[in-house]
């Protein structure tokens, strides 16, 4: 192909994280893994800079991301966890469909960030409020009712589950964004369109790409997929797919449902 006419890449790093809602947000955990890839190299894993633990810490990712983002380097980041939660919630306690909005009323009531405390601790009724702000497994946001497979955030103790990364992860994302300020680009609350030269932040599903990169020898499944993801927002902006997956054709209907919800980048444009 010409080279006037490959795509020209949005982005210039790329990150892949497969997250874990186990444990407090200080605890080193084996199952939190971060790879970062580049436009002209390929994913590899990041560390805890500066510390002689092996894994990350929830703390601690979090003020990697914020570092890192603060760099100025367009940077795409895919988290593996829901980012918002279904329009039948937001309906259930009268809640404004403001993404922002819902980040606050969240953390007041499950304060996952706070030293030492554990999702678990929130559900029991130790700590927090979370038994005025539960969910209905049933309940599935349109994206996840979209990949046929994704399990409601409400679906908590059961292989694949998201729910107890998902109510781990959401503080930390409005920390991040209140840090962060409009130099990052939270998908797709901010906009379905990420404007030029800008970070941007979205949810991911590593089960829709798994398959289609192979596993490295020696990685753990929970290495596997933070790979993965690195790699497809790679593949995806270099080959030029990725604005259909930004842009999802969905209704006007859909859109505005999603836009509150959330959408998982990598899902088909259909």
């Amino acid at each position: 192909m010409d080279a006037a006419l490959l795509p020209v890449p949005a982005f210039r790093r790329y990150v892949g994280i497969d997250y874990s809602g186990a444990a407090a947000p200080e605890t080193s955990l084996p199952g939190l893994r971060a790879f970062v890839a580049c436009r002209d190299a390929p994913p590899t894993e990041a560390r805890p800079p500066g510390s002689p633990r092996r894994h990350w810490s929830r703390a601690g990712l979090a003020d990697w991301l914020m570092r890192l983002l603060a760099e100025g380097v367009p940077t795409l980041v895919g988290i593996d966890h829901g980012f918002s939660f279904p329009r039948a919630y937001f309906e259930k306690y009268g809640l404004a469909p403001d993404w922002p909005a819902f980040l606050d009323d969240f953390a007041a009531h499950w304060p996952t960030d706070a030293p030492g405390a554990r999702v678990e601790d929130v559900r029991r009724g130790l700590t927090g409020r979370g038994a005025a702000r539960g969910g209905d497994a049933r309940w599935r946001r349109l994206c996840e009712a979209r990949t046929g497979r994704a399990k409601s955030v409400f679906h908590f103790d059961v292989p694949g589950s998201v729910a107890k990364s998902t109510f781990a992860g959401l503080p930390w994302l409005r920390r991040l964004r209140r840090g962060l300020g409009r130099g990052v680009h939270f998908w797709p609350y901010d906009g379905w369109d990420v404007p030029p030269g800008v970070s941007a932040l979205a949810e991911a599903y590593p089960s829709l790409w798994r398959e289609a990169f192979p596993r490295r020898p020696g990685h753990t499944p929970d290495q596997h997929d933070a790979c993965c993801a690195a790699a497809w927002l790679r593949r995806a902006d270099l080959s030029g797919a990725l604005p259909q997956y930004l842009t999802p054709r969905l209704s006007p209907e859909e859109l505005a449902v999603a836009a509150v919800e959330g959408w998982i980048l990598g899902v088909a444009p259909v």
